[in-house]
């Protein structure tokens, strides 16, 4: 099993659509802090102007902590985009190249091959949104320096620097599980498709779906609580003025049951798949 997840860390890092996909979120980060340096101040300074009358911001309201948080709120649609093209390229790849059947006629267990797949795919995510936080920080930090974070969520909520800092932390750290899932559902529609553009379309029409059905109110309590569209923004209970601890737990340990349950679903349909026809 080892040497089956080192195998797939040197594909995945040897492959160069891995190292477009950083170039691209990173290139992403720097239009969105030119878009907000040249257009943030002045809108800030619109829809503010009479709250400014009446309270003591500290520092430059359009500061490293607002573009981080802008930064989440556009990326969580473009990195799963970027996730569902780089994780399942990796397996479709192996179908088109046939490579895939030189491996299975090697003494190798196909529910382990795949499984290491999987993964990679979990350990790969968890960094690129590590690069995603680090880049992110460094270049906010670095040209719109530290500041009081202004965030409209069901109303206005201020938080102080250092407090604002924490909560954009744990909201990757959180983020993570989201991405996660999408990138072990676009290794499953790998799985089952095997061709790439028919994976990229299947796997952009679920992120989008998921992406409107997110503000959709059901009416129902399992719907509304339970399917994973609602799970995929938990991150944001972090910018309440209270955080809701115990909803963030819950929605994180279901969203990790629908993880699970889709590498399970995937392994099983592998194991029966006739890899060479």
């Amino acid at each position: 099993m080892k040497n089956l997840i080192l195998a797939e860390v040197y594909k995945l890092f040897k492959q160069g659509k891995t190292y477009y996909a950083l170039g691209a979120i990173f290139l992403i980060e720097i239009i969105i802090l030119f878009s907000a340096y040249s257009q943030g101040q002045g809108i800030l300074d619109m829809v503010l102007d009479n709250l400014k009358q009446s309270f003591h911001f500290e520092g430059n309201l359009l500061n490293g902590n607002l573009l981080s948080y802008l930064i989440l709120n556009t990326l969580w649609f473009h990195l799963p985009l970027i996730l569902i093209v780089l994780i399942s390229g990796n397996l479709t790849s192996e179908y088109k190249d046939k490579t895939l059947l030189s491996v299975m006629l090697q003494p190798v267990s196909k529910w382990k091959f795949i499984l290491s797949k999987y993964i990679v795919a979990i350990v790969f995510t968890f960094l690129i949104v590590l690069f995603l936080a680090l880049t992110t920080f460094i270049l906010a930090y670095s040209f719109f320096g530290y500041g009081d974070l202004i965030v409209y969520l069901d109303g206005l909520n201020f938080f102080e620097s250092s407090d604002a800092f924490k909560r954009i932390l744990w909201a990757f750290s959180f983020g993570a599980i989201s991405m996660i899932f999408f990138s072990v559902v676009s290794l499953t529609l790998a799985i089952i498709l095997e061709e790439s553009t028919k994976t990229w379309i299947t796997g952009a029409f679920f992120l989008i779906v998921s992406n409107l059905l997110i503000k959709v109110n059901f009416k129902n309590y399992f719907l509304d609580n339970w399917l994973y569209v609602k799970l995929n923004d938990t991150w944001q209970y972090f910018f309440h003025f209270s955080i809701p601890w115990n909803k963030i737990y819950v929605n994180t340990f279901i969203l990790s049951l629908y993880i699970i349950l889709t590498v399970i679903i995937g392994i099983i349909i592998f194991t029966k798949k006739d890899v060479g026809k």
